[in-house]
């Protein structure tokens, strides 16, 4: 009887650990989310810096990480949105639309980047994979331009 008693008190506590609040991050805006990426990387906490990428960029952070034969971490580490010299983060501009986001941060060189966020499960997470699509459709696009301004040169 005794035994058991402990089980049950086991479980209930077990069940009591998953429902409760988990240290994992719960930023309300796109600006919490970065400020919290951001005192993340200054910790060297990858998980927590993980679980403010979306889906899409851990995807694509796997990939790259398969492809060069090294850790998710390794990527995280590396891909920062944050120069690993730069001491103080600078945010402006923070516009919502929907599921998507972005906010302005200055880098350590002092100019503006953008950063992309989008809100998945009702969290803000940092979309790095968006910057890239915006990117490779960029380059389509001058391509594009640069094609018609080379055909108009060959037309008789």
């Amino acid at each position: 009887m005794f035994y058991r008693k402990i089980f049950i008190l086991f479980l209930l506590c077990a069940a009591v650990a998953s429902c409760s609040s988990s240290n994992a991050p719960q930023p309300k805006t796109p600006l919490e989310t970065l400020q919290t990426y951001v005192e993340a990387f200054k910790k060297k906490d990858y998980t927590t810096m993980k679980l403010l990428l979306s889906d899409a960029t851990i995807k694509m952070h796997q990939q790259s990480a398969k492809d060069q034969g090294v850790t998710l971490d390794d990527i995280v580490q590396r891909e920062t949105i944050i120069s690993p010299n730069q001491k103080i983060a600078d945010f402006r501009n923070q516009k919502m639309d929907g599921d998507k986001a972005t906010l302005e941060m200055k880098n350590n060189l002092g100019a503006w980047d953008t950063i992309n966020f989008v809100r998945e499960q009702g969290i803000w997470k940092i979309d790095k994979q968006s910057f890239a699509d915006q990117i490779l459709e960029q380059n389509e696009q001058d391509n594009k331009k640069m094609d018609e301004i080379f055909n108009q040169g060959r037309q008789p």
